[in-house]
């Protein structure tokens, strides 16, 4: 397998999982090996044999049969604008897919949603993976973190903060401008969410120009760079890191910025 397809379909998932269950809950995986028989395989257009099986439940709110219909469909979400592209399911579909596997869903208003993914086993000798990772960059510097989604708002702050950082937060365009306003003499870097309901960030991101020409910005994304991103780029943007990102390449994208800017 892929392993970094195979882990952002997890992150996907789990990440649907807590958002299910806003008042909290219980989240649960569950492994265990399978073999399926032609009956069994089938209807899922997959070949019999040896899986591996996981599972995802959760607890939280659940959903009704419409939507349960359409949640592998490119683009449907029952997000608002900002909390969510769309893609996370479709994307986690068709991994699996490619992998010779499929993914099934079950769900109950008020009772909980559970995921369940089947993957192709193999007989193959295990390779053993060496991964080489450099360390995490730090630094001390000022950072201001601006996005409209309390998750990555806390794990992006606790990261920044792991490597050193002092963060400042804010939960929209808006309210970013304003704390730029009033603390941009200490700010080295802004790292900008590009899809915000109140102010988006190619607006947001001409405002803080407007207030200091020099001004560092990293923007951040669920999407490619491609599109909307590229425009905001052209105006000048320092970079572009996309979203959920990692402790590695946040700490290498924020050093670069600055490191560039002394």
């Amino acid at each position: 397998m892929d392993r970094g397809q195979i882990e952002q379909v997890l992150l996907n998932l789990l990440i649907n999982a807590w958002q299910a269950m806003p008042d909290g809950g219980s989240l649960y995986l569950e492994t265990a090996n399978e073999i399926l028989d032609e009956h069994q395989a089938q209807p899922h257009g997959a070949e019999p044999g040896k899986y591996v099986k996981i599972t995802i439940t959760d607890t939280g709110t659940g959903m009704d049969p419409a939507i349960l219909e359409r949640i592998f469909d490119p683009f449907f979400t029952t997000k608002t604008i900002g909390q969510g592209t769309g893609l996370g399911l479709a994307s986690a579909y068709g991994i699996v897919r490619n992998h010779g596997g499929f993914i099934d869903v079950s769900s109950q208003e008020g009772i909980g949603t559970t995921f369940t993914i089947h993957l192709k086993s193999s007989d193959a000798q295990l390779g053993k993976a060496t991964l080489m990772r450099a360390s995490a960059q730090e630094g001390n510097e000022t950072i201001l973190l601006v996005d409209d989604d309390p998750l990555i708002l806390n794990v992006g702050e606790a990261m920044l903060v792991a490597l050193g950082y002092a963060v400042l937060v804010a939960k929209g365009g808006e309210e970013a401008v304003e704390v730029y306003r009033n603390h941009g003499d200490r700010i080295r870097l802004v790292i900008l969410d590009m899809i915000m309901p109140d102010m988006g960030g190619g607006k947001t991101y001409d405002q803080l120009k407007q207030i200091d020409p020099g001004v560092n910005v990293l923007l951040s994304s669920g999407y490619s760079i491609n599109g909307q991103a590229t425009a905001i780029m052209n105006r000048g943007c320092n970079g572009f890191i996309q979203k959920p990102f990692d402790l590695q390449s946040l700490s290498e994208k924020v050093r670069n910025i600055i490191d560039a800017s002394d």
